[in-house]
């Protein structure tokens, strides 16, 4: 099982360092599978309880998951190498088309915003956490695009937001519903945390509802979804599949649903709630809609201000008291500022992403390949073979991500991040995709 390697120590931390150990210096590969509890305690001659308790400490530190009956194993990707550590060296003059940030060109200044943030009274300890006007401005919007009434929270990005719900409200073991292909930072913080995953196929609307129903049906706790700008393949909820996936939801009413909508303020695509309704009725009992300032503002602007059920929130407003405290309000009110400020060019922005996007598809199109990128910031495109297809895009002289970064079972692909593409480079990728793909074999799904 572990070939020559034998796991020593006698309490339950000394056990779980000695995994670590081994898994770090590569004694222990990705996949191996670990000892049977009352096997491994037989061995070290301690308590069964002791070595549960150690393997509680490793898929908490992401090292190891567990599968019910199949056991545990070293997970393949450990949590010390991050997806987005996985990049192509981008060679002098080459396009980098594989790092999903917005155009800098398409960001509002921020100088302004933080000289408007900094005349504010100075913040003490005992000071509220959330900026009011922050507040006001969220609350506002997440009304206006059809949230349920909730309370709020602020956070430090989408990212940190899902962190902290998944803490308050699973345990390690549990099953999580999420997007495949999905964000690989997402895939990655989930078996951090000692979560399982479930995939859950998806097409240019968004999440299948016989997808998300198996997953559900299957004992997945919680559901994590993307409205709109789906990262990486762009998809976005139609009025159709929104109604489909909440009649999903309805029948399992105790699944913590996260909604996370990054795209807001900088797409062009309605908000899709699932967490309610056109009648404003909730669909489950804990829901949580996260919204960041990263892709509209500045991916330097570490804020977000989510709204979900008050238990909820309540947990993890409690528990950010005890370690961050709060967000600063230095960032809350620049982006208060931002957000109060910045509607008109919002609708400039969505235009130009929308315009890139679309000229990529359309040459694509011209050529007999279909990609997909119903919103957001890249286009994804499958193809047979990732590393074949990056490594000769390469030599053409562009830097695309590879689709093991966002990817559990979905079939290749590649992701390009179009934010800066410009029209006539749009055509040459194009032409260069062809060349590197060959003639097509037929029309490209997600699944």
């Amino acid at each position: 099982m572990l070939g020559e390697y034998r796991i020593t120590g006698r309490r339950a931390n000394e056990i779980a360092a000695d995994v670590e150990r081994a898994v770090a210096a590569g004694e222990l590969a990705p996949g191996a599978a670990l000892p049977p509890l009352r096997e491994l305690a037989v061995d070290l001659g301690v308590n069964p309880n002791t070595v549960a308790a150690a393997y509680r400490l490793l898929r908490e530190r992401g090292v190891i998951e567990t599968a019910g009956r199949k056991g545990s194993r070293v997970r393949p990707r450990p949590v010390t190498t991050p997806r987005d550590e996985v990049r192509i060296p981008v060679p002098a003059g080459a396009r980098d088309l594989s790092t999903g940030n917005p155009d800098p060109a398409l960001l509002p200044p921020l100088g302004p915003a933080l000289a408007a943030a900094a005349e504010g009274p100075p913040v003490l300890y005992g000071h509220p956490a959330a900026d009011p006007e922050l507040l006001e401005l969220a609350r506002a919007s997440f009304a206006a695009d059809g949230a349920p009434e909730g309370a709020l929270a602020v956070c430090s990005g989408a990212l940190d937001t899902i962190d902290r719900v998944l803490a308050v409200a699973l345990r390690p073991g549990d099953l999580v519903a999420v997007e495949d292909p999905g964000w690989g930072s997402l895939l990655d913080l989930l078996p951090a945390r000692g979560l399982r995953t479930a995939p859950v196929a998806l097409d240019d609307e968004g999440p299948r509802p016989e997808a998300v129903a198996a997953a559900l049906e299957a004992g997945a706790r919680a559901l994590i979804v993307t409205s709109r700008a789906q990262n990486p393949t762009g998809a976005a909820l139609t009025p159709e599949r929104a109604a489909a996936l909440r009649a999903v939801l309805a029948e399992h009413p105790a699944t913590l649903l996260i909604e996370d909508d990054h795209g807001h303020g900088m797409v062009d695509q309605p908000f899709r709630s699932l967490a309610a309704g056109p009648d404003g009725r909730t669909t489950v009992e804990r829901w949580v809609l996260v919204r960041s300032a990263a892709k509209a503002f500045a991916p330097d602007l570490r804020v977000s201000v989510a709204i979900g059920d008050a238990d909820t929130v309540a947990r993890v407003l409690g528990r950010q008291r005890l370690d961050a405290g709060w967000v600063s309000h230095l960032l809350q009110r620049a982006v208060a500022h931002l957000w109060r400020t910045d509607a008109a060019p919002a609708a400039e922005v969505a235009a130009a992403y929308r315009h890139r996007r679309e000229s990529l598809l359309a040459a694509l199109a011209a050529h007999g390949l279909y990609g997909h990128g119903a919103s957001g910031l890249n286009v994804w495109l499958p193809v047979r073979d990732e590393t074949a297809v990056t490594a000769a895009l390469v030599q053409r002289g562009w830097v695309a991500a590879p689709g093991s970064r966002f990817r559990l079972q979905s079939p290749p692909g590649v992701r390009l991040t179009i934010s800066t593409l410009g029209p006539g480079e749009a055509t040459a990728l194009a032409a260069d995709l062809a060349a590197v793909l060959g003639p097509p074999t037929g029309g490209s799904r997600l699944v």
